[in-house]
Parts: C-alpha cells; sequence; structure tokens
C-alpha cells in the first residue's frame, strides 16, 4: 500500500506537471512557446550594400541572422553600397521604406540592390498631391523611392490634390517648373503641396467689447522682452520700446492728455486745455481689472479726435480722450466715481491679460486694425453685418426702424453654405432652447432680416445657444461661417459696466470666458480647416495714439447715407457746411483695436502692419465662399487671406498650449491711481 504523500502526488501530479519538476514532468517546457524568435536577412550580393537592424544583432552579409525576444519592434536599414542603389524588400516587408517587424514568429526578409543609383521623393506641406517618374518607379506616397541606371535622366511630375497646389521642389530641384535629375549618384528630392483658401471650411467671428489696442496690447513688445519672444516692429504705447537697437520704433516718453481745469467744480463740464501743463494726465497702468465705463460715442469719438478740432479738418492731436471721459462721469446720474476721466489714459499688460498677450503672440496679429466707424458699439457691428450702418451715427430709434440693409448671413444663405449665431443665454431669461428668443439678444436684430428668420422655422434654427458652439467644435460640426455674440448680460464681454456697482464686468472673467471657447476651437476636429477672427467691437474710448485711417464709405458721396442722417442739434459734424468734410462722414475708420487670428494656418508671432477695418473679415468670408461684396466699404479692404495666413505650411497643425487667464486682478470702481 502506498504512502498517503504517494499518492497525493498521484493524484496532483497530472495537473501540476507543467509547474512542478518534481511531479515527473519535463520542465524543458516540452509544450511551451519559445521565449524569442529568430530575424533572417537573405544575404544580398557581396559588395552590393548591407542590412543593419535597430536592436543590434544583424550586421548582414556579416551577420544575417538573430534572435531577438518575442514582441520585438525590429527595424532594418539599407544602406547600397556605391554604385548601387536599394530596389527594395522582399518577404516579410516590401517597398522601398523603412522595414519594421513586430517579433512573433520567425521571420526572412530579402534586400536587393541593384546597379545604378537611387531616387528619393519626400512629400511636405499641409497640402496632399502626388509625385510619378518617367522613367516609372517613383509613384509617391505610394512607392517614394526608386533605382535607377547610372546617367538616366529621371522626370518628375506633381499632381495637386483636389483644393490643394503646389508650391515647389527643393533638393535636387528648385523652384516650381518641372523637375528633371541626371542621376550620376543618389538623389533626393522634396516636393511641396499646400493648402489655399478653399482649404479653410471654417470661419468664426468673435467680437468681445470696447477696448482700443494701446489700452490692451500696448505692452506687447514689453511682454515678448520678459519673455524671450523674438523683438519686431509693433506700434504700442511708446513707452515699452526699447532704448536702442534696430528695430523701430524705439522707446519715448508714456503720452499724455491734458486734464480738466482744476478750477471748474465737478458739478461742471470737464474744459481740458493743453495750456494746463500741471494738469497732465500720463499714460499709467490700470490697478483695477473693473473700470468704470466711458462714452465712445459719436460726439466723444470726434473729441477724442482732437479737442480743438473735432471735425478732423486737421491731422489729430489725440487729445480729447480724458475730456470725453470726465464728462461721460459728470453727465450721468447720480455721478460716476471717476469724474477726471482719468481711465481714459489707463493700459493693461500680459501680467493682467497673459492668455491674450501670448496668444496674439503665436499666432497672428496687427498694429493697424481698426473698428469700421468712429462711434458706438451698434454702428459699428452693423458694419460687422452689413458693411454699413446706413447713415446711422446713433443706435435705432424712432423714426428709424430696422435696416433693410442685406447681411452677410442672407448672402450665405442664398449661396447654401451653412451658418449659425451663436448667443450666451445666461442672464436673458430666454430658455436656451428658443431661438426666437435668443435672437433678441444678437445684433441681427437691428436688420429687416431678423424677421425673416424668425418666420422660417429652418433659419431659425441657426440661432443656437453659446452651449451649441462647443457641442459643435468638440463633434467636428461647425457651420461655415459662425458669429459668437457678446456675453453682455453675463457680463462676460469685457464692456466696462458700472450699471451693477456690486458685480462689475471684471476683464479676466471675460478673457477666461473667451478662453474657454478659443481653446475648445483649438482642439476640435475641426481645426485643421477653420480660422477665428477674434477682436472688439470698437475702442471705448481709450486711449490710442494711432489715428483713424481714410477708409472707402460705404455708398457712394451722390448717396443721402454718405454722410450721417440722424445727428442731433448741437451735435459735432451737425453745423453748416461740415457734412462730407474732415470726420463728418463715413469716409474714416473708428480707432485701433487688438485682433488675434487663430488658425493652424496663421502666420507665427506675427504682426501685419497694413490697414484694415474689420469688414476686411466679411472680405474674407466673401472670397472664399463666393458670395459678393456687401457695400463698397468691405470691397475695399485688404486681403486677410494673402497678409496673416501660410496656407503652405500650416505653421500651427499642432495649436500652442496656452496658459490658463490669470484671475486674481482687484476689481473696485475706485478712482484709478496714477
Amino acid at each position: 500500500m502506498r504512502s498517503l504523500h504517494t499518492f497525493g502526488l498521484a493524484l496532483l501530479c497530472p495537473l501540476l506537471s507543467l509547474f512542478l519538476a518534481g511531479c515527473g514532468g519535463d520542465s524543458s517546457g516540452g509544450n511551451s512557446s519559445p521565449s524569442s524568435s529568430q530575424l533572417t536577412v537573405t544575404s544580398p550580393a557581396a559588395g552590393t550594400g548591407t542590412v543593419t537592424s535597430t536592436p543590434v544583432g544583424i550586421n548582414c552579409p556579416a551577420t544575417c541572422s538573430a534572435s531577438f525576444p518575442n514582441n520585438t519592434r525590429v527595424t532594418l536599414t539599407a544602406t547600397p553600397a556605391s554604385n548601387y542603389f536599394f530596389s527594395g524588400w522582399s518577404g516579410s516587408c516590401s517597398g522601398t521604406g523603412a522595414c519594421s517587424i513586430t517579433l512573433a514568429a520567425s521571420a526572412t526578409v530579402g534586400a536587393a540592390f541593384k546597379p545604378g543609383f537611387g531616387l528619393t521623393v519626400s512629400l511636405t506641406g499641409a497640402g496632399t498631391g502626388t509625385v510619378t517618374s518617367s522613367p516609372s518607379g517613383i509613384n509617391c506616397p505610394t512607392t517614394c523611392s526608386a533605382g535607377f541606371a547610372q546617367n538616366t535622366q529621371v522626370t518628375l511630375s506633381e499632381s495637386p490634390g483636389s483644393n490643394y497646389v503646389f508650391a515647389g521642389w527643393s533638393g535636387a530641384c528648385t523652384g516650381s517648373s518641372s523637375c528633371s535629375v541626371t542621376l550620376s549618384s543618389s538623389e533626393s528630392v522634396t516636393a511641396t503641396f499646400g493648402a489655399t483658401l478653399q482649404g479653410l471650411n471654417h470661419i468664426v467671428n468673435f467680437l468681445q467689447e470696447n477696448r482700443s489696442l494701446d489700452h490692451y496690447f500696448g505692452a506687447m513688445r514689453q511682454y515678448w522682452s520678459k519673455n524671450s519672444i523674438a523683438d519686431q516692429p509693433f506700434d504700442g504705447l511708446p513707452q515699452f520700446n526699447p532704448t536702442s537697437g534696430t528695430i523701430l520704433p524705439l522707446y519715448a516718453a508714456p503720452p499724455t492728455n491734458p486734464g480738466c481745469d482744476p478750477a471748474l467744480s465737478t458739478a461742471t463740464n470737464c474744459v481740458a486745455s493743453t495750456s494746463y501743463t500741471s494738469n497732465q494726465v500720463t499714460s499709467f497702468h490700470m490697478a483695477s481689472v473693473c473700470n468704470e465705463e466711458q462714452s465712445p460715442f459719436w460726439n466723444e469719438a470726434h473729441v477724442d479726435w482732437d479737442l480743438n478740432d473735432p471735425t478732423g479738418v486737421n491731422p489729430p492731436a489725440f487729445n480729447g480722450f480724458v475730456q470725453a471721459s470726465a464728462n461721460d462721469a459728470r453727465q450721468v446720474s447720480p455721478p460716476l466715481n471717476d469724474v477726471n476721466g482719468l481711465r481714459a489714459m489707463g493700459y493693461f499688460d500680459g501680467d493682467d491679460l497673459n492668455y491674450y498677450y501670448f496668444m496674439a503672440s503665436n499666432f497672428a496679429t496687427s498694429d493697424r486694425w481698426f473698428s469700421p466707424v468712429m462711434s458706438r458699439t451698434q454702428l459699428n457691428r452693423m458694419y460687422l453685418l452689413a458693411a454699413t450702418s446706413a447713415g446711422h451715427a446713433y443706435p435705432l430709434a424712432p423714426p428709424y426702424s430696422a435696416l433693410s440693409n442685406t447681411t452677410i448671413f442672407q448672402e450665405l444663405q442664398n449661396a447654401g453654405i451653412s451658418w449659425k449665431i451663436y448667443v450666451n443665454p445666461d442672464g436673458t431669461n430666454c430658455s436656451a432652447t428658443d431661438s426666437s428668443c435668443l435672437i433678441g439678444f444678437s445684433y441681427i436684430n437691428m436688420f429687416d432680416y431678423e424677421q425673416t428668420i424668425l418666420a422660417s422655422p429652418t433659419l431659425l434654427q441657426n440661432i443656437v445657444p453659446i452651449t451649441q458652439f462647443t457641442t459643435d467644435v468638440q463633434n467636428g460640426t461647425l457651420p461655415q461661417v459662425a458669429l459668437i455674440e457678446p456675453a453682455s448680460v453675463a457680463g462676460l464681454d469685457e464692456h466696462p459696466n458700472n450699471v451693477d456697482t456690486s458685480a462689475p464686468t471684471n476683464i479676466q472673467e471675460g478673457a477666461n470666458y473667451a478662453a474657454g471657447l478659443i481653446n475648445a476651437f483649438m482642439v476640435s476636429p475641426n481645426w485643421s480647416d477653420s480660422a477665428m477672427i477674434f477682436t472688439y467691437d470698437e475702442d471705448g474710448g481709450y486711449y490710442d495714439h494711432v489715428s483713424p485711417q481714410p477708409a472707402t464709405p460705404p455708398d457712394s458721396p451722390s448717396s443721402p447715407t454718405y454722410v450721417p442722417i440722424d445727428l442731433q442739434p448741437g451735435d459735432i459734424c451737425d453745423g453748416s457746411g461740415q457734412l462730407g468734410t474732415g470726420t463728418c462722414n463715413f469716409a474714416h475708420t473708428g480707432y485701433r483695436i487688438p485682433l488675434i487670428v487663430i488658425s493652424p494656418f496663421a502666420k507665427k508671432n506675427y504682426v501685419s502692419h497694413t490697414v484694415y477695418d474689420y469688414t476686411a473679415a466679411l472680405a474674407l468670408i466673401e472670397k472664399r465662399f463666393g458670395v459678393p461684396a456687401l457695400t463698397n466699404r468691405d470691397a475695399a479692404q485688404a486681403d486677410m487671406s494673402i497678409d496673416f495666413f501660410d496656407f503652405v505650411n500650416a505653421p500651427w497643425a499642432t495649436p500652442p498650449s496656452p496658459p490658463t487667464q490669470i484671475m486674481s486682478g482687484q476689481c473696485t470702481l475706485a478712482v484709478p491711481t496714477l
């Protein structure tokens, strides 16, 4: 009788024979898989070339077989000898490119070398295309290398893909004409295929509120210096320019504006004069990210131009910003805190608006980007939608009604181009699903086209809540043209606001809101073929040292809307013989405003110095989608697609990673401290 121990082993050993050598099983693993595999290269003819491996192990013809642990990825490299070319792999690899094998079993690869020379084609650029050869052999991107006999003349022919262009050869050929190479050695050629404006399938206009360029981006060159970004010309506030160097302009003293006559009571209107030399207000850094508002209206915008020449007959002095701001504070009831208009000369910098400064420094911006008209929000946004205010210098009020002018969205609809207007419903009492309510918070309500939209359930579907923008970019379903309306009721539009002194508008909150939408756009499936034009609707009455520019008026001089039709008695330009002269018409832009062009095709760290107003964004849409100009104003704009974009290389195919907007700024409506 066997012992209990022996009996137990008899039962267990059949189960454990694979694991316990003591059971009498084959500990060598007779049924187990090997832990490595053999890779063999068929030895090329002596003197024709070599094949090596990564990881090391094969150096054929000396060592043509090696063992590698299973699941190792082995890459073979073929190097032809002098006067030979590599003609291709066989066995477990094919073609003439790199041979990479993840070994799960033994494998064999052949490498063929032939007398003659190789020609290799590389494709680059934002576009797509093919390159073929005569004699045949190359059909890239499928087969991008081939060998030819010595002294063979090989002609390469390019064929760009749909909506792409051939941008030129480099390497053994240059230029953009035909490429012929006579092979006396192995050669390589690069073919660049670029996108075109037709590859831009989505254009988004996003405008915040009431900030001038000097006020927001005036410290740009300081930001570049602090962040080791290469300096270049940028016409911001002169005190931030370097004191020496070859890049102009150089340092100049901070600008000033004459302050109110200190002999006058704050209960009376501010009267400013350059004679008050002891009462100058100097450009200063804003301590608070919340500001009392001021007026950028028609009269005040002309006072800003020149205290003594508001009709603009002579070149501007830019000396009326403080007076206009002070009177705006004094004329409301109760008066604002800043009754001396100091806030008009304040600016922010890259420590306040770190997100915007980063984006403007990485993408494309401008120091000659203007609002369309020297007046307030409503008039400028009329130009955004229809390239005209139809003669209005004031917001619409009786006896005037909605404008009958054609809007960009009408043109797009008629051309079969998809569009949407995104509205933030927060604080509006609109349900996010009630488009008929949301449209009342879109500036399209200044046009007759609003009624057309309201009467059409199909068109009304284009008026959507701002949450739909995030959904659309995440799903890759952006329309071809989009407009993001400002979140004014929610207090996120960056408009100076003293209506609710318990919760004034905070520019950092507005910038953070904008950053959320922009960041979602940059990481979306639509990124690769989209552009966002991010800017501001007008300057908000904040100091800027560059003059509004002459501009093509929307209408001809014979039209009644060539000049303002709704000025009030006593308004600037209302005097006898003034209309049509100087700035008393629509033949000037408004003041400069910030701009960031955000797109994979946007030029890197680029500053445009070409004069535009933002009807140029309309011209960009019109050119891309083949719809006519709305008025003479947008028709006359310079071409943004040539200036701000690089469609050949797509510099930002992979977007940058911007910083989180700083949110720690002090928020107070107290009188600014100089």
